[in-house]
């Protein structure tokens, strides 16, 4: 894993991981190895590749966490498996201290498909990637500037289950409300022609470390 250690600031090209920690436990549950396209103060980028190894939740017996229905989907018992992404790679976008990620998808041929508002804590930074923790509720965003909210259903039960209470729950509504006033706005990343981006050719998959998982020597916002 490459980096610049302690101050936390990486070189386009390093690999680090975005990891996903479970709410409630604070264990990581999400890994996935991704390559820095930008580190500024102002914009965290970074590309996951096509047939990244990433580590993702699965139910105990090893299925889908969404095969298990939505009433328990959030109280079964859960593991982690390591697997390959499928499909396009992504192109992930930060900015310090917003309490989400856009995430850019493409098709086949690099034809844009859509942009994902990705509602999650403020990423706390560490010597090997960043850490967060998911809030449920996300946003589709489209070519023509539509929009429509996703995982409605998943939030309400995220809070029926108790892994969100109504005082977390509100402030993930504000900044989902946030996000929309600048995706109607059209403000940063939208109109900053991320989509016609595309990663160096001579960039290698980064892999999965064994200690994907690793408790950080320290973090910092």
């Amino acid at each position: 894993m490459t980096g610049s250690g302690g101050s936390q600031h990486w070189a386009p090209g390093d690999h680090i991981l975005w990891r996903y920690r479970g709410n409630g436990t604070g264990a990581v549950h999400i890994c996935r190895p991704v390559t820095v396209v930008r580190d500024t103060p102002e914009l965290l980028a970074v590309w996951m590749a096509p047939g990244t190894e990433c580590v993702r939740p699965v139910l105990a017996d090893g299925t889908s966490v969404h095969d298990e229905p939505l009433a328990t989907r959030y109280t079964a018992a859960r593991t982690t498996e390591r697997a390959r992404w499928a499909g396009s790679g992504v192109l992930k976008l930060a900015r310090p201290g917003e309490p989400w990620s856009v995430w850019l998808f493409w098709e086949r041929g690099w034809r844009f498909r859509s942009w994902y508002v990705n509602l999650e804590e403020p990423r706390a930074r560490w010597a090997g990637g960043v850490d967060s923790e998911d809030h449920f509720l996300d946003i589709s965003v489209y070519p023509d500037r539509s929009w429509l909210w996703r995982d409605e259903d998943e939030f309400a039960q995220a809070q029926r289950s108790g892994l969100m209470g109504p005082e977390q729950a509100e402030r993930v509504r504000t900044a989902g409300r946030r996000a929309v006033d600048r995706i109607q706005a059209w403000g940063a990343p939208f109109g900053e022609g991320w989509e016609d981006w595309r990663p160096d050719p001579r960039w290698r998959v980064p892999e999965l470390p064994a200690d994907w998982d690793r408790t950080p020597a320290h973090t910092a916002p």
